[in-house]
């Protein structure tokens, strides 16, 4: 059958496409670019890659707007990962990525191949996986449901990074009230890869030939991406329940197999390229490697290795069963593939074949019957691109007028105080950390830090990097676009605080569902103040992940960009100080002079007020990012033996976390009031320094333009902020361990 010719069964019923999750009007556009009506086959590749979650139909037009760009980037957005040179020949792979609602439906097995797909993205990418971090946002606590979720999440991450080899190095865990109903998991993944490694997800020389490596393709995950990610949640158990099908089933130990052997392929440099089926399964595969490359590809669906029999071909070819790659060999190097697949115990078998015409065709069989046949830049390229209406929230302003300064202080800001902490040791112990014995940071601290190093990539001793995860769906419900430069200033400051040079970002942007305007001028502003920060804090963005829909009961999440930052340690000669005080010692506040600390959208208001109104503290990028330098040359130095930034929960929270990561007390004074306590603001550091480093620390804050706040010294079991707060450091850390107690 020649190409552009009629495969047999089209479909003119426009419930079909409607059942989809295609819109009348993306239908006809099909229609338009085949010159024909769409048959099942081809209406499900399009279902698929169009989506939300593939296309970025609604948020592509934004995204552009962002700074990708830089000296050290090798790879931006559009690839499977971000890839920013490291220096001496090594490089660092970067992705983040969210498993929201598969999460919700079936939360181990959600979150589990959440861990499995990020880790193909980055070993695709020619790397090795050598560090996992999980961003996860939960109901509240007492809503069992919540708690079965966040449970589940756990229990996936833990269960499938430990049992493939990959560090969990750190993350977040935040508990509220607008994530009950959908929850946000986020899983970030980091790898290292010699320069020359470096490989592209692209089909290139006619003739060569597509081999499907991994796991059998079952139906499990069908239609994911287009069930899942592109629809909110409602009240109704039974439709959900309905779901669990859609949600993907994972093996690490199929993945730790398909690790070596991807890698010991590219070492032998016998790839052409190479591309992960997540999203979509082989329709994404096939499609966009061909038309990356500028070709074309004819797919074999019987010789897709299958766990299932009677699969039709549209669910061959949409299935997001887990653990399998696309990769491109020329015709000599086959039989070398599979004798590396054969000992590692892959799967491997040739389903697809480059071709000149620049088409996608699905055969029954070589030779045989045309399933499918549409040109393969239409399944990635020309994916709608929607500009969707936006519009301001009515009550924002409103809302911004309502300062929670107004509020009464609370009668014991201790009780207060002890009632913020959140320890999430019962979370990260699940995880191992110390996989490679290469992670010197690992959960709790600011920021995780990993030597730059991983078994065949060479040149980068001495040397280390560092990854940090932030967000504050509080902060950006206020005002989204300085709300999310906020969250950037913070997680350059997080990665400054264990030593690194804050050099780029990946960002994860969840937010509810699109077809409400409001949601996308949230989306619009977040992206702006994010663009805004990154280019005066000098970070590109190399890559992202944007997840909507994120609604359950007609109730969108609060906006919650999530921010990765990566930062570079030039000399690993000594672990950073950490979180913690030294008895003796002398503690230190260093901040923009002028700063003012605001209760708006503060952890206090929120959680002890249920106050979510008010004006977010101002940020000034220029001295942040003189901030970030002094910071970074402090650590970098051995100067401070404690350091720890001011985020969530202010002041108060950032002591008394320094007073239970050390188990030593202080006393200190120059917190006039509540505001002062647990009031949010950015560019602010606390350090423990020992007194004869004192005065060349003050020195080095105001050549920077910083002022130096000597507030008193650490020392004794309890934490007294004279005439606020005087607790006792065993009763904060006891607080802080509580949520240990609800599972």
């Amino acid at each position: 059958m020649s190409a552009g010719a009629r495969p047999e069964g089209a479909v003119d019923d426009p419930g079909v496409h409607r059942a989809l999750g295609l819109t009348d009007d993306e239908a006809g556009a099909i229609g338009r670019i085949l010159g024909r009506a769409p048959n099942h086959l081809e209406l499900a590749m399009y279902a698929v890659m169009w989506s939300e979650h593939c296309s970025y139909k609604s948020s592509r037009i934004h995204l552009r707007r962002l700074p990708t760009e830089g000296p050290g980037v090798l790879v931006g957005p559009g690839e499977n990962a971000g890839v920013v040179d490291a220096g001496g020949g090594v490089a660092i792979a970067l992705r983040i990525e969210s498993h929201n609602h598969p999460s919700a439906i079936e939360p181990y097995q959600g979150a589990a191949t959440g861990v499995g797909g990020i880790l193909r993205d980055i070993f695709t990418m020619g790397a090795r996986p050598v560090a996992l971090m999980d961003p996860l946002r939960f109901g509240p606590l007492d809503d069992d449901r919540s708690r079965w979720v966040a449970a589940g999440v756990v229990a996936g991450i833990s269960g499938y990074g430990n049992a493939v080899g990959v560090p969990t190095v750190g993350g977040e865990v935040v508990f509220d009230g607008c994530y009950a109903g959908n929850p946000l998991v986020n899983v970030l993944c980091a790898g290292l890869l010699p320069v020359e490694r470096l490989v592209l997800g692209q089909a290139t020389g006619v003739g060569n030939l597509a081999v499907l490596l991994g796991s059998a393709t079952g139906r499990d995950g069908i239609g994911g991406v287009s069930v899942l990610a592109s629809a909110g949640f409602g009240g109704d158990a039974a439709a959900e329940e309905a779901k669990r099908p859609n949600v993907q089933v994972g093996d690490p130990y199929e993945e730790k197999r398909l690790i070596e052997a991807c890698l010991q392929l590219l070492d032998e440099h016998l790839l052409v390229g190479i591309q992960d089926l997540g999203g979509a399964g082989l329709a994404c595969a096939t499609s966009e490697t061909a038309s990356r490359g500028g070709v074309g590809m004819d797919v074999d669906v019987t010789a897709v290795h299958r766990r299932e029999p009677g699969m039709r071909a549209w669910e061959v070819m949409t299935s997001e069963s887990q653990e399998r790659m696309l990769a491109i060999v020329t015709p000599d190097d086959l039989e070398r593939l599979l004798a590396v697949c054969e000992r590692w115990e892959v799967r491997a078998s040739v389903v697809g074949r480059v071709t000149t015409t620049g088409r996608l065709r699905v055969l029954e069989g070589w030779g045989g019957e045309v399933q499918a046949d549409v040109p393969a830049a239409s399944l990635h390229e020309d994916a709608p691109l929607y500009d969707r209406p936006r519009r301001r929230p009515a009550d924002l302003d409103r809302r911004a007028d309502d300062d929670p300064a107004r509020l009464p202080p609370p009668e014991d800001p201790g009780k207060d105080l002890a009632a913020l902490l959140l320890d999430p040791s019962w979370v990260y112990r699940q995880y191992d950390h110390q996989l490679f014995l290469n992670t010197v940071v690992g959960p709790g601290s600011d920021a995780a830090l990993l030597r730059l190093a991983a078994p065949g990539v060479p040149g980068g001793e001495g040397r280390g990097f560092a990854l940090s995860t932030d967000g504050n769906g509080s902060w950006c419900s206020l005002d989204p676009r300085a709300g999310t430069a906020l969250v950037v200033a913070e997680s350059a400051l997080n990665v400054a605080c264990v030593g690194a040079r804050p050099v780029a970002v990946v960002n994860c942007l969840n937010f509810g569902n699109p077809e409400h305007p409001e949601v996308m001028w949230q989306l619009s502003e977040a992206v702006d103040g994010m663009a805004e920060a990154c280019r005066a804090l000098g970070l590109p963005v190399v890559g992202g992940n944007v997840s909507l829909y994120n609604e359950s009961r007609g109730a969108d999440i609060d906006p919650t960009p999530v921010v990765a930052t990566l930062g570079l340690v030039d000399r690993l000669e000594r672990r950073p100080p950490g979180v913690a005080f030294a008895a003796g010692d002398r503690v230190v506040l260093v901040q923009p002079p002028g700063t003012r600390p605001s209760l708006g959208g503060s952890l206090w208001a929120v959680r002890r007020r249920g106050h979510r109104g008010g004006r977010l503290s101002p940020l000034d990028l220029a001295a942040h990012l003189r901030l970030l330098g002094l910071v970074t040359g402090l650590v970098a130095d051995g100067l401070p033996s404690g350091v720890h930034d001011v985020s969530a929960g202010g002041l108060g929270v950032a002591l008394a976390e320094m007073a239970v990561g050390g188990g030593v007390g202080a006393a200190l004074a120059g917190v006039a009031d509540h505001v002062g306590l647990f009031g949010e603001g950015p560019s602010r550091v606390v350090f423990c320094v020992p007194p004869d480093r004192l005065g060349t620390l003050t020195q080095r804050a105001r050549d920077a333009g910083m002022e130096a706040v000597e507030l008193g010294g650490g020392g004794g079991d309890r934490l007294v902020l004279d005439g606020l707060v005087d607790v006792a450091v065993a009763d904060l850390a006891a607080a802080a361990r509580g949520i240990a107690g609800w599972w």
